[in-house]
């Protein structure tokens, strides 16, 4: 069974990596993208919009689909879905093919997101220790690879396909690979009658128990948008710093964000997930607060880079905790948890930027700041729940695992 989950691990670990690589080829060449199809600037957010909408709804099918598929098979499949629709994207020249692509990949996301987390989840309660943090750091690695081949694609001038193509070729078979090695936590048949449970009478008081949780990721991907969206121009237009010097933020969030998940877990180990989720609400709102007075650009890249130290915790966590919170009904928990990465990356840049142009943004900078500061109070609902065998923290579950490795 060692073996078993060890190959699950490195094999999600790369699933995670390959969604990293597509999703940042994707958003840093949206200006490319516009220019491609003639997008106008007031268009432009409409296209933006309908991506996360349409994966909260990939998401939300997920959970119904689970009780019938396993959440291995789903991953196996919306991956290539994904990097295929990145490539449709790149190869196309009508508005009709943006907006069909556009949809197919936020529908494949919303199912690759969910399932992924799924099976991370379930890695983790079959290890018995913290491991979440460490998937979602090799996802931070992907996605500064695929800023930097983008980066190469924008400077040579290559068309969006040319730069597409070779990735999507090279990743497609290999995420079809790793995926014959993908380990369920529970078959469908756990997951329909954890799911219609939940459906049922109880599920009033699951959304309640887990509200805490979803009020958590949307609050940290607002951060997170507010990070990715804005950092670049409130520091070429507030800070006064250069063009070239205002793209710096933006990478040093994502080398802190893979730095702070690679040592993440271990933290957790130590310490426990409560205090690791709290110290990360204090330091991403110190870096908001130094943002937010920040006298010139070096101050502000600092407060940026606190930013993503304290943020990278918040998200694998979450995750987690909804695992723990229902072991029976993870998958279904994981579902609609996720739904709220989209909330918050839908609401963080427009609500930044409408108070950036009604007041100032650097009082815009202030509601992050508050919203992550009030993760602080809810960190108690990170707390290991009691399992049956009467404990504060689960053990694995090798009949669970057993069920696990899928040759689908």
């Amino acid at each position: 069974m060692t073996e078993v989950l060890r190959r699950g691990r490195a094999s999600l670990a790369f699933g995670f990596f390959a969604q990293g690589v597509a999703f940042a080829l994707l958003v840093t060449r949206i200006p490319a993208i516009q220019d491609r199809y003639g997008v106008s600037d007031a268009l432009l957010p409409a296209f933006l919009a309908a991506v996360p909408i349409l994966a909260g709804i990939g998401s939300v099918a997920t959970e119904r689909l689970v009780k019938r598929v396993p959440p291995s098979r789903l991953l196996r499949w919306s991956q290539p879905v994904v990097l295929l629709a990145l490539l449709g994207v790149g190869a196309g020249d009508r508005m009709a093919v943006l907006g069909v692509t556009l949809a197919l990949f936020g529908l494949a996301v919303g199912a690759l997101d969910a399932s992924m987390n799924m099976l991370g989840v379930s890695l983790q309660r079959a290890y018995g220790r913290s491991i979440m943090l460490s998937f979602h750091a090799v996802y931070s690695l992907g996605g500064i690879v695929g800023a930097s081949l983008a980066w190469v694609g924008a400077h040579w001038h290559l068309a969006l396909w040319v730069s597409y193509l070779p990735l999507v070729l090279v990743l497609v078979p290999a995420v079809l690979v790793g995926s014959r090695w993908y380990v369920d936590g529970q078959g469908p048949d756990a997951a329909a009658e954890a799911g219609s449970a939940g459906d049922g009478g109880s599920g009033g008081v699951v959304f309640k128990a887990l509200l805490p949780l979803c009020l958590v990721m949307t609050f940290a991907y607002i951060g997170d948008s507010t990070v990715s969206n804005w950092s670049a121009k409130y520091l070429q237009d507030v800070l006064g710093s250069s063009e070239q010097l205002a793209t710096v933020p933006y990478n040093l969030y994502m080398v802190t964000t893979l730095l702070g998940r690679a040592i993440g877990d271990l933290g957790v180990r130590r310490f426990g997930a409560v205090a690791v989720v709290r110290v990360g609400a204090l330091v991403a709102a110190a870096g908001f607060a130094v943002v937010a007075v920040a006298p010139g650009a070096w101050a502000g890249m600092g407060g940026f880079t606190l930013v993503g130290l304290g943020l990278c915790v918040l998200v694998p966590q979450t995750f987690a905790a909804a695992g723990r919170l229902f072991p029976g009904a993870s998958d279904a928990a994981v579902a609609r948890l996720n739904v709220f990465n989209y909330v918050g990356f839908l609401i963080g840049s427009p609500l930044v930027g409408a108070l950036g142009d009604a007041w100032s943004y650097r009082g815009a900078m202030a509601v992050p700041m508050v919203l992550v500061l009030v993760t602080f109070v809810y960190a108690r609902s990170f707390a290991p729940q009691p399992d049956r065998y009467g404990g504060g923290h689960e053990r694995p579950r090798t009949a669970d695992v057993g069920r696990g490795s899928n040759r689908v």
